[in-house]
Parts: structure tokens; sequence; C-alpha cells
């Protein structure tokens, strides 16, 4: 603790009165272990002590103010934060040398932390890759809620970290548009895509990792990255060793080495409210039902967007890097299409579309409403979409089934396209063909959806939840419509 108040305080200090390049900061060995402590079970669920806890939460608001003072590229994040590949093993440790080599200590080995979670125990040597983590942070976000509250503070951390690194870049990129590298291949978040143990088809198992789910696949694929992570120290008779003393000088780190706590002394997470599969049965008859639970809440659902919203970013401007953004667009209907439609309205919904680019934004909805909608509907003229083609191509038209729930999330594409549309370039009432288009689409739906969900049982209930969503969505759009007309009616007076 009296180390991470010491490198906060030199850092503020160095940054009230110099530029950020001027700042003090340790090597990225350092760095790098404040990210373990950040989130290491042994300083957060499993802390023994105040002052364990008291240290995870000093190391986060250290990185933060890295990140906020110094920035991504001066602060060096690139180094602090990469995985342990053969490139990077070194500066997790001193390199073997044999007797040829010159044995005077290298940068590397005097900069060394002599803690096992700086080594062998930290995040970044015990994770296959970002991926990795990002999978099992949403896996806890289901599963294990107290874990789950130290993986959202730190993959928040490291998405902020990303997207800073890319814009530093980008905006470098512009100012020096000659440079023969762009240097958006150096980002970080470049090196997570292609680096590491990812396969060959590595966007696919990317994904995967955003949308993993809790279920039995997905913690196979992205298990707990410590070793009985998610048990806690128990409760009743819980004996407390000495702590050791922290003294920097001697290469003594104290409470910051790696937790040796018995599988005896801990006790399992009590698990979550509900499994994955009670959460994903939710009562869709419920007025209000609670959409962002089977992606682990609200936080999840902001986190797992803006890493799409990064991935299609990376996808436009770098498509020979990561991989091209029609191919991308397509693993995202993969993964959004079968959603339940409650589901399926989190993720496709105006106030998170809000989280992409505009463009990208309506060539998500337009690639996942083309797989849905009927095959009279024509394909609009080019990707720039205009009112005109909206109720020319999509308003008018139903699924290409005749599910209720197919229809249900038809009619949210295209409210979705609406709404993006007006928060755009604005709607206008056209001699009321707004209306018409709207409300033929409505009619529509409602009449090839009319004789689903007339059985009986479970499946009469999912077919009334699913009309719910299809009748309140058409009522939205007849409201837009409304406020579309009212304005045009006081700009005439």
């Amino acid at each position: 603790v009296p180390a991470l108040h010491l490198l906060i305080s030199l850092l503020t200090s160095g940054t009230a009165s110099t530029t950020p390049t001027s700042a003090f900061l340790p090597p990225p060995q350092h760095l790098a272990l404040a990210a373990t402590l950040a989130v290491h079970p042994s300083l957060t669920t499993r802390a023994q002590s105040e002052d364990r806890l008291q240290a995870s939460n000093l190391a986060l608001k250290y990185l933060r103010l890295v990140l906020d003072l110094v920035g991504p590229v001066n602060g060096n994040l690139s180094d602090a934060f990469a995985f342990a590949t053969v490139e990077t093993s070194s500066r997790r440790g001193a390199r073997r040398r044999t007797t040829g080599d010159d044995l005077s200590p290298t940068k590397d080995e005097l900069d060394s932390i002599n803690s096992e979670l700086a080594v062998a125990g930290s995040v970044w040597a015990k994770a296959q890759d970002f991926w990795h983590v990002v999978g099992w942070a949403f896996n806890c976000s289901l599963l294990h809620p107290r874990r789950w509250e130290r993986w959202q503070l730190w993959l928040q951390y490291m998405i902020d970290v990303l997207d800073a690194d890319w814009t530093l870049r980008a905006q470098m990129h512009i100012d020096d548009p000659g440079n023969e590298q762009d240097p958006r291949e150096r980002s970080m978040i470049v090196q997570y895509l292609n680096g590491g143990n990812t396969p060959a088809r590595q966007e696919r198992r990317i994904l995967r990792a955003v949308f993993a789910d809790g279920t039995s696949k997905a913690t196979g694929e992205f298990p707990e990255v410590w070793r009985n992570e998610t048990k806690e120290r128990k409760k009743d008779g819980d004996t407390r060793k000495p702590e050791a003393k922290l003294d920097i000088e001697a290469n003594a780190w104290g409470l910051y080495t790696n937790d040796s706590s018995s599988s005896s002394e801990l006790e399992d997470t009590p698990p979550p409210a509900s499994p994955p599969s009670a959460v994903l049965g939710t009562n869709p008859l419920t007025p209000f039902p609670d959409v962002s639970a089977p992606f682990g809440g609200p936080h999840s659902i902001i986190l797992r967007l803006r890493l799409l919203s990064l991935l299609s970013t990376v996808s436009v401007f770098l498509p020979h890097t990561f991989t091209p953004l029609s191919t991308l667009y397509n693993l995202y209907l993969e993964h959004i299409r079968p959603l339940s439609v409650p589901s399926f309205f989190t993720l496709m919904s105006p106030s998170s579309m809000q989280y992409f680019h505009q463009s990208a934004a309506s060539s998500i909805t337009q690639i996942i409403l083309r797989s849905l909608i009927a095959s009279p509907a024509p394909p609009p003229l080019t990707d720039d979409l205009t009112q005109k083609d909206l109720e020319r191509c999509y308003l008018p038209y139903p699924a290409n089934t005749g599910t209720i729930g197919d229809n249900a999330k038809v009619s949210l594409c295209v409210e979705t396209l609406l709404r993006l549309l007006q928060g755009h370039c604005g709607l206008y009432w056209n001699d009321g063909h707004l209306r018409a288009a709207v409300e033929q689409g409505i009619e529509a739906r409602e009449q090839k959806a009319k004789k689903a969900g007339k059985g009986r049982g479970k499946g009469k209930a999912d077919g009334e939840g699913e009309r719910m969503w299809l009748r309140t969505s058409a009522g939205r759009m007849r409201a837009l419509v409304v406020l579309v007309r009212g304005q045009e009616q006081r700009q005439d007076d």
C-alpha cells in the first residue's frame, strides 16, 4: 500500500506542472503487476485484510491515473499489458543465459520484481490471451457475481485503454499520412487480435468470447484464469497469517506475493440467484422483463457492445490485419439472429446501437434485417440508407417466416433504422408516405404472425410474450410518425 501511494504521488506531482511525457513512471513490469493486483482473488474476493483490498483498489486507481494523465502510448501500456508469449517472456522474468553470454545484469533483470504475481502468477501469464480473459469475465457476469465485480472494473479499464490507444494512433495517421506504416497497425487491439495463442480462425473465437454466456461450452473454452479463483475465504474460524512486510529496497513485496491458501481454507462462491438456463427462460409475460439478465446485466452488455464496436472499427480501417467487414458482420449475424426476442432487442435497440458509429449501426442492422425480411423486399440501391430506401425496402414488409418471434425481430430492426435515420438527418412526413409505409408493415407483420402462438401451455406463453414485443414496437413507430407530423405542422405554421 505505501508503495502504491508513493507511485500515485510521484505521478500526480510529476504531471501537475510538466508535460505528460516527463511524468515519472516505473518500468512496464510494475504496471503489469498493478494490473494483476487490481483483479487477483487474493487481493479481492479472498483478501485476508483491509490492506490487501486497499492495495487492489489503489492499483486500479494508479492505472487509471496513468491512462488519464500520461496516456497509453506515452505510458508504454502496450509493453506493460502484453500477454506472455515467446517474444515477451524476457520481460516477464530474466532470460536464461548460457556461459558464453555477457553475464552483466540486463535492464530486464534490473527491473524485475521478486513476486510470483509479477511473473508466472500474473494475469498476463495465467491467461492464454486477452480474449480468454474477456470470455471468462463475461462468464463470471452470469455465474460468479463476486468475481464479476472485480473483472468488470478491470475489463472496463482495459477497453478504455484499447479505445484511447486506437484513437491516439488514428490521430497520428491523420497528422502524418505519408508514413509508410499506419500507426494503427501497432495498436494494442491489433496486437490482441493477432498475437498470443489465438487460432487461425481467431475471429470466431473472439466473437465467442464477447458472447460468452456462462454455459458449460463457454466455461470450457474460457475457464477461470487462476486456480480456485471463484472460491472465497471462509467467514467462520478464519485464521490470518502474519502479514509480510514491504521492503522495496530489498525487493520484498510483502502483501503482493502469491496467495498460498489451500483449498480447505476456501469455500465455493454462493451460486447466482438463478443459472443461465433459468435466466434465459424468464417468463415472457412479465410486463417489464429483465432483458439484460441473459448477458450478465447492463454493465456486461455495455462492455460487450463496446468490444463489438471496436472490432467493427478495426475491420473498417484495417481489413487485411483482422478480417473483412462483411465477414465480421456475418459473424455478428450468427450470434445475434438466434437470440430470443428480448435478448435480440437488448443488442439491436437504438440505445444499444449508439455505441457504434452511425454507418456501422446502420450496416449491422440492415445485414440482420435482410436475413429475416420477406424475399419480395427489394434491396436498397446503396449502403447509404435514405428515408426513401427505408419506405421502399424495409418498412412495408413482414418476416420471411410466419413465427411471431421473427416478425417481432423485423419490427425491432426497422424501428431501429427509423430511429437511426431520425438521429442522423431527421425524418420528414413525405406527403404521408412515411405513415403509409409504417402502417403497411405493421399490418403485414400482424397478419403473418396471426396464426402463430395459438397452442397451449409454454408455447402459447412464449408466443404471447413475443407478440407483446411486436405490438409495443409497432406502438413506438406510430408515436414516432405522429412526432414527425407534428414537427412539420409547427414548421408550416
